[in-house]
């Protein structure tokens, strides 16, 4: 329901009036037909309700009034840390139809949902076969990569001693831009890890670790990914962890995975010691 307020511009309308507006001022400004403006009304106040906006009432006439929160602040294009790529993207039909796919590709032999629901590995489809989705795809990773910085300032001590850094997986290399501007000392490059199931993960910490110390060099890999935990965790967080999980399910068939789950990969890669420090939302830093 988020997306509408997104694609009519309601938060950079918000935004740019400088103090809360109005419901009759909101209607005016999106040129919203009157016989739809009770609809405005109903739809400000779900988003108020999900916490996407600041609902009060005007004393002299009781009208409501409508701001930004957090939140949505978060969402308006141009800010230094804008989401609104990464929203666009997670509620585009193509990825929300996919998960209507689940009960044949469950009966099937497809890899993953998203070949069963569009004949093609999302890998490919993104950037192979579909140039926009890219585009959109790279958007996406890169702003939700800019949040990283927000963490990485209280990290300096993970970073002490490195010369070269490789990022897994990094899509246009925003993380890793973003390291090399927090220490630039640092040679960098990137990866990623909960796109690719066990036997992948596995296969791409070997490589790590044969880098690390191959030739007497000494290092670490620096993971930043989620670890659900079920138990710890509030109902929201571990709704947000477990959704993500569900979406690398069927798109990339890869997972979000619980600490035993990464101890046990890393293990398997011949790791033998791993530190955990939780950074920022559902984000850990192994």
């Amino acid at each position: 329901m988020f997306l509408p307020a997104m694609l009519l511009n309601v938060l950079y309308i918000i935004q740019n009036h400088a103090k809360p507006i109005t419901l009759s001022n909101l209607v005016s400004t999106l040129q919203i037909p009157p016989s739809k403006a009770c609809f405005v009304q109903r739809f400000m106040r779900f988003l108020a309700h999900n916490g996407i906006f600041d609902i009060h009432e005007r004393q002299e006439d009781h009208e409501p009034t409508y701001a930004l929160t957090s939140a949505s602040k978060l969402l308006v294009s141009g800010s230094d840390h804008c989401l609104s790529p990464m929203v666009l993207l997670n509620t585009d039909q193509l990825l929300t139809s996919t998960y209507h796919q689940l009960g044949e590709w469950i009966r099937g032999e497809d890899l993953s949902v998203f070949e069963t629901a569009y004949g093609t590995s999302g890998w490919r489809f993104f950037f192979e076969k579909n140039p926009e989705y890219f585009r959109l795809f790279n958007e996406a990773m890169a702003s939700d990569s800019r949040i990283v910085d927000l963490a990485l300032k209280n990290c300096t001590s993970v970073f002490e001693g490195l010369d070269p850094i490789v990022d897994v997986g990094g899509g246009t290399g925003t993380t890793a831009r973003i390291i090399c501007d927090a220490f630039p000392k640092l040679k960098n490059d990137c990866w990623i890890l909960h796109d690719w199931n066990e036997e992948n993960c596995i296969k791409i910490l070997e490589k790590c670790k044969y880098s690390i110390s191959s030739k007497g060099n000494r290092g670490k890999v620096i993971i930043i990914d989620t670890i659900i935990n079920e138990k710890l965790d509030d109902p929201d967080m571990t709704l947000t962890k477990l959704s993500l999980d569900i979406a690398m399910w069927t798109i990339f068939n890869g997972k979000e995975r619980t600490e035993e789950e990464w101890k046990q990969v890393f293990t398997e890669a011949g790791f033998k010691h791993y530190k955990i420090l939780p950074i920022f939302g559902f984000r850990s830093l192994i």
